[in-house]
């Protein structure tokens, strides 16, 4: 089989000339993180601010955000916040403004924000449905839509959406959790449709088993962290420390060419 040379394409390049690690670095670079105050959307917050990169961090709990902030500062970082409602779809637009205000541009957003109301699937009411949807499935495409001017300007945006093990498989009593997860999933490949030419690569990252508030049922019930550990190849749960690689490498120009993917971070769990 012919393999064509990289002198006879211009395109195949010579990666000694082209890569190099600054490419994983995040210097210089703003990222917006919803649900910044707990969990997984405070844990990234500060691991984009270790691997250099300035925050803007959107909830609605001032005193926590304010911690972020501190915490961030604390460790040489640079870190802001926005106070928001994103389960209100109609403030996307000034929370945005709000944070673009904070440093004048950004370079990407991560999608943290989310709620599991765990209700029987007999007790689901049209309203917590649309609370649940709203916040977790269209606020981040509201939200990061207002985003996307700035970062095709600049021909350079990371959009990173936190999915679940629900993006894939179903637990009881998270029906219309289920549903948004999945459907974040599906959003993240049409975002990478729409964005990607512009630069602006559009991905997910769905975590297994972590302890956060959002998942506090589970750790708080021992057979259940128990199975939960078990069920992946690893043999035990995530520690958020395990989320650090793949949200600074999804952030950072070494994953260019990678968009409109769910990368699952769960010990083997969904791989079983």
């Amino acid at each position: 089989m012919f393999l064509p040379r990289a002198a006879d394409n211009p395109q195949i390049m010579n990666p000694t000339q082209t890569v190099s690690l600054d490419d994983f670095s995040l210097d210089g670079s703003i990222f917006v993180v919803t649900g910044a105050s707990s969990g997984i959307g405070h844990a990234t917050a500060l691991f984009l601010a270790r691997a250099g990169a300035s925050v803007i961090g959107i909830a609605r709990r001032k005193t926590a955000l304010e911690k972020l902030v501190q915490d961030i500062q604390a460790q040489g970082g640079i870190a802001k916040h926005v106070c928001g409602d994103l389960g209100n779809l109609r403030h996307a637009p000034d929370i945005a403004v709000a944070a673009l205000d904070c440093f004048g541009t950004v370079d990407g957003i991560v999608n943290a924000a989310g709620i599991n109301l765990r209700e029987p699937t007999g007790t689901i009411s049209p309203e917590s449905w649309t609370q649940t949807l709203d916040l977790n499935l269209a606020a981040p495409f509201f939200l990061s839509r207002e985003f996307v001017p700035a970062m095709s300007e600049k021909g350079f945006g990371r959009v990173i959406n936190i999915a679940s093990l629900q993006s894939a498989r179903s637990f009881a009593d998270s029906l219309a959790y289920g549903a948004s997860k999945g459907g974040l999933c599906q959003l993240t490949r049409a975002m990478a449709r729409s964005w990607s030419g512009n630069g602006i690569t559009c991905n997910a990252i769905a975590p297994g088993f972590f302890p956060t508030e959002l998942t506090k049922p589970v750790f708080d019930d021992p057979g259940k962290a128990r199975w939960a550990a078990t069920s992946t190849m690893i043999g035990r749960n995530g520690r958020l420390e395990d989320l650090f690689g793949i949200v600074v490498f999804l952030a950072s120009r070494a994953s260019g060419y990678i968009t409109g993917q769910t990368i699952f971070v769960d010990g083997g769990f969904t791989a079983g």
